[in-house]
Protein backbone atom coordinates (compact mmCIF):
# COMPACT_ATOMS: atom_id res chain seq x y z
CA UNK A 1 0.00 0.00 0.00
CA UNK A 2 1.41 3.36 -1.11
CA UNK A 3 0.07 6.51 0.52
CA UNK A 4 0.02 9.87 -1.25
CA UNK A 5 0.68 11.35 2.16
CA UNK A 6 0.20 15.07 1.44
CA UNK A 7 -3.06 14.37 -0.38
CA UNK A 8 -4.31 12.49 2.68
CA UNK A 9 -3.20 14.96 5.34
CA UNK A 10 -4.72 17.84 3.34
CA UNK A 11 -8.00 15.91 3.33
CA UNK A 12 -7.64 15.23 7.04
CA UNK A 13 -6.93 18.91 7.72
CA UNK A 14 -10.10 20.04 5.95
CA UNK A 15 -12.18 17.10 7.17
CA UNK A 16 -11.38 17.24 10.90
CA UNK A 17 -12.34 20.39 12.86
CA UNK A 18 -9.42 22.62 13.89
CA UNK A 19 -10.89 22.53 17.39
CA UNK A 20 -8.94 19.24 17.69
CA UNK A 21 -5.87 20.60 19.47
CA UNK A 22 -2.83 19.67 21.51
CA UNK A 23 -2.72 20.48 25.24
CA UNK A 24 -1.01 23.81 24.44
CA UNK A 25 -3.78 24.77 22.00
CA UNK A 26 -1.92 23.95 18.76
CA UNK A 27 -4.22 22.44 16.11
CA UNK A 28 -3.45 18.76 15.43
CA UNK A 29 -6.45 17.96 13.24
CA UNK A 30 -4.29 16.90 10.27
CA UNK A 31 -2.09 14.70 12.47
CA UNK A 32 -4.96 12.94 14.16
CA UNK A 33 -6.98 12.71 10.96
CA UNK A 34 -4.09 11.08 9.09
CA UNK A 35 -3.51 8.59 11.89
CA UNK A 36 -7.20 7.67 11.81
CA UNK A 37 -6.95 7.25 8.02
CA UNK A 38 -3.98 4.90 8.39
CA UNK A 39 -5.68 2.88 11.13
CA UNK A 40 -8.78 2.43 8.96
CA UNK A 41 -6.77 1.57 5.83
CA UNK A 42 -4.70 -1.06 7.63
CA UNK A 43 -7.75 -2.49 9.37
CA UNK A 44 -9.78 -2.76 6.16
CA UNK A 45 -7.08 -3.84 3.70
CA UNK A 46 -4.36 -5.52 5.81
CA UNK A 47 -1.39 -4.66 3.59
CA UNK A 48 1.85 -6.47 4.37
CA UNK A 49 3.87 -3.42 3.30
CA UNK A 50 3.10 0.28 3.64
CA UNK A 51 5.01 3.35 2.46
CA UNK A 52 4.08 6.96 3.22
CA UNK A 53 5.27 8.71 0.04
CA UNK A 54 6.27 12.35 0.45
CA UNK A 55 6.82 15.42 -1.73
CA UNK A 56 10.54 16.16 -1.38
CA UNK A 57 9.90 18.74 -4.12
CA UNK A 58 6.25 19.57 -4.80
CA UNK A 59 7.12 21.63 -7.91
CA UNK A 60 10.23 20.09 -9.53
CA UNK A 61 12.33 22.40 -11.66
CA UNK A 62 12.47 19.87 -14.49
CA UNK A 63 8.69 20.05 -14.81
CA UNK A 64 8.61 23.85 -14.44
CA UNK A 65 11.27 24.23 -17.16
CA UNK A 66 8.91 22.48 -19.58
CA UNK A 67 5.70 24.26 -18.49
CA UNK A 68 6.47 27.40 -16.41
CA UNK A 69 2.84 27.69 -15.27
CA UNK A 70 3.04 24.29 -13.55
CA UNK A 71 1.61 24.86 -10.04
CA UNK A 72 2.77 28.49 -10.27
CA UNK A 73 -0.41 29.81 -8.64
CA UNK A 74 0.36 27.77 -5.51
CA UNK A 75 3.81 29.29 -4.89
CA UNK A 76 3.90 31.19 -1.60
CA UNK A 77 7.56 32.19 -1.85
CA UNK A 78 10.27 31.55 -4.43
CA UNK A 79 13.64 30.30 -3.20
CA UNK A 80 16.98 30.25 -5.01
CA UNK A 81 18.57 27.33 -3.18
CA UNK A 82 15.75 24.78 -2.99
CA UNK A 83 12.13 24.02 -3.78
CA UNK A 84 9.75 26.98 -3.81
CA UNK A 85 7.54 27.18 -0.75
CA UNK A 86 3.99 25.98 -1.35
CA UNK A 87 1.03 28.00 -0.16
CA UNK A 88 -0.26 25.93 2.76
CA UNK A 89 -2.78 26.95 5.46
CA UNK A 90 -0.99 28.56 8.42
CA UNK A 91 -2.19 25.94 10.88
CA UNK A 92 -1.29 23.00 8.64
CA UNK A 93 2.41 23.72 8.03
CA UNK A 94 3.45 23.20 11.69
CA UNK A 95 1.67 19.83 11.73
CA UNK A 96 3.75 18.31 8.92
CA UNK A 97 6.92 17.80 11.01
CA UNK A 98 4.76 16.22 13.72
CA UNK A 99 3.28 13.81 11.16
CA UNK A 100 6.76 12.87 9.99
CA UNK A 101 8.03 12.32 13.54
CA UNK A 102 5.06 10.14 14.47
CA UNK A 103 5.37 8.01 11.31
CA UNK A 104 9.09 7.54 12.00
CA UNK A 105 8.49 6.56 15.63
CA UNK A 106 5.79 4.10 14.56
CA UNK A 107 8.21 2.53 12.10
CA UNK A 108 6.09 3.22 9.01
CA UNK A 109 8.35 3.67 5.99
CA UNK A 110 8.41 7.28 4.81
CA UNK A 111 10.07 8.21 1.54
CA UNK A 112 10.65 11.36 -0.45
CA UNK A 113 13.27 11.75 -3.18
CA UNK A 114 14.99 15.12 -3.83
CA UNK A 115 13.80 16.68 -7.07
CA UNK A 116 10.62 14.61 -7.27
CA UNK A 117 7.02 14.62 -6.14
CA UNK A 118 5.30 11.91 -4.13
CA UNK A 119 3.57 10.85 -7.38
CA UNK A 120 6.97 9.90 -8.82
CA UNK A 121 7.91 7.94 -5.70
CA UNK A 122 4.59 6.10 -5.96
CA UNK A 123 5.09 5.44 -9.67
CA UNK A 124 8.55 3.99 -9.11
CA UNK A 125 7.61 1.82 -6.14
CA UNK A 126 4.49 0.55 -7.91
CA UNK A 127 6.53 -0.29 -11.02
CA UNK A 128 9.17 -2.26 -9.14
CA UNK A 129 6.69 -4.10 -6.88
CA UNK A 130 6.44 -7.86 -7.33
CA UNK A 131 2.86 -8.19 -6.10
CA UNK A 132 -0.44 -6.31 -6.01
CA UNK A 133 -0.33 -2.61 -5.11
CA UNK A 134 -3.01 -0.34 -3.66
CA UNK A 135 -2.34 3.38 -4.12
CA UNK A 136 -4.31 5.61 -1.75
CA UNK A 137 -4.71 9.14 -3.08
CA UNK A 138 -7.22 11.91 -3.62
CA UNK A 139 -5.37 12.91 -6.81
CA UNK A 140 -6.87 11.56 -10.03
CA UNK A 141 -3.53 12.00 -11.83
CA UNK A 142 -2.44 8.69 -10.34
CA UNK A 143 -5.20 6.86 -12.22
CA UNK A 144 -2.57 6.56 -14.97
CA UNK A 145 -0.83 3.88 -12.89
CA UNK A 146 -3.84 1.53 -12.84
CA UNK A 147 -2.83 -1.80 -14.33
CA UNK A 148 -5.06 -4.86 -13.89
CA UNK A 149 -2.41 -7.27 -15.20
CA UNK A 150 0.00 -6.21 -12.45
CA UNK A 151 -2.65 -5.78 -9.77
CA UNK A 152 -2.14 -2.02 -9.42
CA UNK A 153 -5.27 -0.12 -8.45
CA UNK A 154 -6.07 3.25 -6.90
CA UNK A 155 -8.18 3.63 -3.76
CA UNK A 156 -9.72 7.07 -4.17
CA UNK A 157 -11.41 8.53 -1.07
CA UNK A 158 -14.95 9.68 -1.71
CA UNK A 159 -15.64 10.52 1.93
CA UNK A 160 -12.80 10.05 4.38
CA UNK A 161 -11.22 6.65 3.83
CA UNK A 162 -14.25 4.70 4.96
CA UNK A 163 -15.73 5.17 1.48
CA UNK A 164 -13.13 4.41 -1.19
CA UNK A 165 -13.61 4.21 -4.93
CA UNK A 166 -11.70 1.11 -6.00
CA UNK A 167 -10.30 2.28 -9.32
CA UNK A 168 -9.38 -0.47 -11.77
CA UNK A 169 -9.38 -0.59 -15.57
CA UNK A 170 -13.08 -1.43 -15.75
CA UNK A 171 -13.98 1.68 -13.76
CA UNK A 172 -11.65 3.87 -15.84
CA UNK A 173 -13.23 2.65 -19.06
CA UNK A 174 -16.73 3.14 -17.65
CA UNK A 175 -16.10 6.67 -16.35
CA UNK A 176 -13.50 8.01 -18.78
CA UNK A 177 -13.36 5.61 -21.72
CA UNK A 178 -9.62 4.96 -21.26
CA UNK A 179 -7.21 2.60 -19.51
CA UNK A 180 -4.40 3.65 -17.16
CA UNK A 181 -1.89 4.91 -19.78
CA UNK A 182 -4.78 6.49 -21.68
CA UNK A 183 -5.67 8.53 -18.60
CA UNK A 184 -2.34 10.39 -18.83
CA UNK A 185 -3.12 11.30 -22.47
CA UNK A 186 -6.64 12.37 -21.48
CA UNK A 187 -5.25 14.54 -18.68
CA UNK A 188 -2.74 16.11 -21.08
CA UNK A 189 -5.46 17.06 -23.56
CA UNK A 190 -7.97 18.18 -20.93
CA UNK A 191 -5.49 20.10 -18.83
CA UNK A 192 -5.80 20.78 -15.12
CA UNK A 193 -6.20 24.34 -13.80
CA UNK A 194 -5.36 23.16 -10.26
CA UNK A 195 -1.89 22.19 -11.52
CA UNK A 196 -1.48 25.10 -13.94
CA UNK A 197 -1.75 22.85 -17.01
CA UNK A 198 -3.64 24.68 -19.78
CA UNK A 199 -4.62 21.68 -21.90
CA UNK A 200 -5.81 22.11 -25.47
CA UNK A 201 -8.40 24.92 -25.68
CA UNK A 202 -11.86 23.63 -26.50
CA UNK A 203 -11.01 20.00 -25.73
CA UNK A 204 -12.51 18.88 -22.45
CA UNK A 205 -12.67 15.48 -20.85
CA UNK A 206 -15.45 14.02 -23.03
CA UNK A 207 -13.95 15.27 -26.31
CA UNK A 208 -10.52 14.00 -25.28
CA UNK A 209 -12.00 10.57 -24.53
CA UNK A 210 -13.72 10.46 -27.94
CA UNK A 211 -10.50 11.41 -29.73
CA UNK A 212 -8.57 8.74 -27.83
CA UNK A 213 -11.21 6.15 -28.68
CA UNK A 214 -10.95 7.09 -32.37
CA UNK A 215 -7.16 7.45 -32.69
CA UNK A 216 -5.71 5.31 -29.91
CA UNK A 217 -3.36 7.64 -28.08
CA UNK A 218 -1.98 11.18 -28.10
CA UNK A 219 0.47 10.41 -30.92
CA UNK A 220 -2.37 9.00 -32.98
CA UNK A 221 -4.50 12.08 -32.39
CA UNK A 222 -1.65 14.41 -33.39
CA UNK A 223 -0.99 12.36 -36.52
CA UNK A 224 -4.68 12.64 -37.43
CA UNK A 225 -4.57 16.39 -36.89
CA UNK A 226 -1.63 16.59 -39.31
CA UNK A 227 -3.36 14.41 -41.92
CA UNK A 228 -5.73 16.37 -44.19
CA UNK A 229 -7.50 13.11 -45.07
CA UNK A 230 -8.44 12.27 -41.48
CA UNK A 231 -12.00 12.70 -40.20
CA UNK A 232 -10.99 14.98 -37.34
CA UNK A 233 -13.08 18.16 -37.34
CA UNK A 234 -11.57 21.39 -38.68
CA UNK A 235 -11.92 23.11 -35.30
CA UNK A 236 -10.22 20.26 -33.45
CA UNK A 237 -7.50 20.08 -36.09
CA UNK A 238 -6.77 23.79 -35.71
CA UNK A 239 -6.72 23.63 -31.90
CA UNK A 240 -4.41 20.63 -31.85
CA UNK A 241 -2.01 22.13 -34.39
CA UNK A 242 -1.92 25.47 -32.57
CA UNK A 243 -1.28 23.64 -29.29
CA UNK A 244 1.75 21.79 -30.68
CA UNK A 245 4.28 23.61 -28.41
CA UNK A 246 2.26 22.55 -25.35
CA UNK A 247 1.69 19.00 -26.59
CA UNK A 248 5.42 18.60 -27.31
CA UNK A 249 6.30 18.97 -23.62
CA UNK A 250 3.15 18.26 -21.60
CA UNK A 251 3.36 14.45 -21.61
CA UNK A 252 6.69 14.56 -19.75
CA UNK A 253 5.08 16.81 -17.12
CA UNK A 254 1.82 14.89 -16.76
CA UNK A 255 3.24 11.38 -16.77
CA UNK A 256 4.43 10.06 -13.44
CA UNK A 257 8.12 9.14 -13.36
CA UNK A 258 8.64 5.42 -12.81
CA UNK A 259 12.41 5.06 -12.55
CA UNK A 260 13.64 7.57 -10.00
CA UNK A 261 16.43 6.63 -7.57
CA UNK A 262 14.76 5.07 -4.54
CA UNK A 263 16.67 3.13 -1.88
CA UNK A 264 17.00 -0.56 -2.62
CA UNK A 265 17.03 -1.35 1.11
CA UNK A 266 13.82 0.51 1.96
CA UNK A 267 12.06 -1.42 4.73
CA UNK A 268 8.47 -1.39 3.51
CA UNK A 269 7.26 -4.04 5.96
CA UNK A 270 4.29 -2.96 8.01
CA UNK A 271 5.55 -2.83 11.63
CA UNK A 272 3.83 -4.93 14.27
CA UNK A 273 5.24 -2.79 17.07
CA UNK A 274 6.56 0.79 17.26
CA UNK A 275 10.13 1.43 16.20
CA UNK A 276 10.65 3.78 19.14
CA UNK A 277 8.02 3.40 21.83
CA UNK A 278 9.47 6.04 24.17
CA UNK A 279 9.56 8.71 21.47
CA UNK A 280 6.07 7.76 20.35
CA UNK A 281 4.71 8.02 23.88
CA UNK A 282 6.33 11.44 24.28
CA UNK A 283 4.88 12.62 20.96
CA UNK A 284 1.45 11.33 21.92
CA UNK A 285 1.52 13.24 25.20
CA UNK A 286 3.09 16.40 23.76
CA UNK A 287 0.54 16.70 20.95
CA UNK A 288 -2.48 15.12 22.62
CA UNK A 289 -2.86 12.40 19.99
CA UNK A 290 -4.99 10.27 22.30
CA UNK A 291 -7.38 7.84 20.64
CA UNK A 292 -5.99 8.40 17.15
CA UNK A 293 -2.58 7.07 18.15
CA UNK A 294 -4.16 4.27 20.20
CA UNK A 295 -6.18 3.13 17.18
CA UNK A 296 -3.09 2.96 14.94
CA UNK A 297 -1.18 1.01 17.58
CA UNK A 298 -4.09 -1.37 18.13
CA UNK A 299 -4.41 -1.99 14.39
CA UNK A 300 -0.68 -2.57 13.88
CA UNK A 301 -0.36 -4.99 16.78
CA UNK A 302 -3.42 -7.14 15.94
Amino acid sequence: MLLDTASLYFRAYFGVPDSVRAPDGTPVNAVRGLLDFIARLVQDHRPDALVACMDADWRPEWRVSLIPSYKAHRVAEETETGPDEEEVPDTLSPQVPVIEAVLDALGIARLGVPGYEADDVIGTLATRAHGPVDIVTGDRDLFQLVDDARGVRVLYPLKGVGSLQVTDEALLREKYGVDGPGYADLATLRGDPSDGLPGVPGIGEKTAAKLLAAYGDLDGIRAAAADPASKITPAQRRRLVESAPYLDVAPAVVRVARDIPVPEDLDEQLPDEPRDGEVLTALGERWGLGGSLDRVLHTLTR
